[in-house]
């Protein structure tokens, strides 16, 4: 296939799963029965993504309780009560806060590519949280004798390793969730939000070389969970000029779900450098209706009128769980989308000559 085509990361889990890990919480089931339903889930997602003909991988988030929190997993100086995410529909997330010194990560993504690599021989690919998504784990109060600055020094040095822990496990390509740098325009119309979370990320960015940077990507969308978005209404006029001055070589974007995806593919045309693969989300995670390969091809045919072929690829608007509970979307389905991105993506670069 001349036309790349990866997932965003997440796979609905399957019902077995569910159930061990509200048992688990429940002490009804041991920590090795907890271990072994992981297990299991792990090695039929990563079966089921070869089926689908998809040609990189990914873990699909399977033993993560949310993409965001994954790190958290094990640290004894967190509360609940931290920053609330508004969704559309009125339902909300949490994050915790921070409540003593020092932050380090409980678990590092290299440990999630080391056992999806178990069941396959295709190229991983990693998601990884962004060190800005962290940054709102500080309290606005701050911490006695741990200052944000020192906060975010250890934070740096955090995501750094967990972005090489999965490059030397053998990831073939990492990506970056970015989730809130549209949330963040909400938040503060300004922009000045978004430009300090740009300047944090690339920051743990500058720790890598040029070329490993090239396997470094960053995936923003409007937030994907319950079939409900975060901050679909914000304008990505406003977005991506700032976006794009990320240190990465890959840019995963929300598009199928977007209004006009011809005005947003013409702004990133003007932005586009020669280093950058952009991958346009043909498939919406959230609608209920399994798109047809033609119509991902009649979508990858729109990107590529307007962005140069050889710096195009396809993707999903987002992860289809990004949240162990979220269930709004079939398993199957999940896949069956999967499989339309790949064979519509392979349909318009037969089209295209490539």
């Amino acid at each position: 296939m001349a036309i790349l085509t990866e997932q965003i990361g997440s796979i609905p889990r399957p019902a077995s799963l569910l159930q061990a890990m509200v048992a688990f919480q429940a002490g009804t089931v041991s920590l090795a029965e907890m271990d072994a339903a992981y297990a299991d889930a792990l090695r039929d997602t990563i079966q089921k993504l070869h089926q689908t003909g998809s040609l990189i991988i990914s873990d699909g988030e399977q033993t993560k309780s949310s993409f965001a929190t994954y790190p958290l997993a094990g640290l004894n100086n967190l509360a609940p009560d931290g920053v609330v995410i508004p969704f559309a529909d009125g339902h909300t997330r949490q994050l915790p806060r921070l409540t003593a010194p020092r932050f380090r990560y409980g678990v590092q993504a290299g440990s999630f590519t080391k056992a999806a690599l178990r069941y396959t021989k295709l190229p991983l690919k990693q998601a990884v949280i962004s060190a800005s998504a962290l940054s709102l784990l500080y309290p606005a109060a701050g911490i006695v004798e741990y200052s944000r600055e020192a906060f975010l020094a250890d934070l740096i040095d955090e995501a750094a390793a967990d972005i090489r822990s999965a490059l030397d496990a053998g990831a073939a390509v990492v990506q970056i969730d970015f989730t809130e740098a549209r949330l963040s325009l909400k938040l503060d119309g300004s922009g000045n939000l978004l430009r300090s979370f740009i300047a944090l990320n690339n920051q743990v960015l500058d720790r890598f070389t040029a070329g490993e940077r090239q396997r470094i990507g960053v995936h923003v969308c409007p937030g994907g969970d319950h079939d409900s978005t975060h901050s679909a209404d914000v304008d990505y006029a406003g977005l991506l000029p700032d976006l794009f001055q990320l240190n990465v070589g890959r840019f995963y974007l929300q598009m199928a779900s977007e209004p006009d995806r011809k005005r947003v593919l013409n702004i990133v045309r003007q932005l586009l450098e020669q280093n950058h693969t952009v991958f346009v989300g043909v498939i919406d995670p959230i609608h209920p209706l399994v798109e047809t390969p033609a119509q991902v091809c009649e979508r990858v045919l729109e990107a590529a009128s307007i962005l140069p072929v050889a710096q195009l690829g396809t993707t999903d608007d987002c992860g289809f769980a990004p949240f162990a509970d979220d269930t709004s979307t079939a398993r199957d389905i999940a896949f069956r989308k999967i499989r339309a991105r790949v064979e519509g993506t392979e349909l318009a670069a037969r089209q295209l000559g490539m």
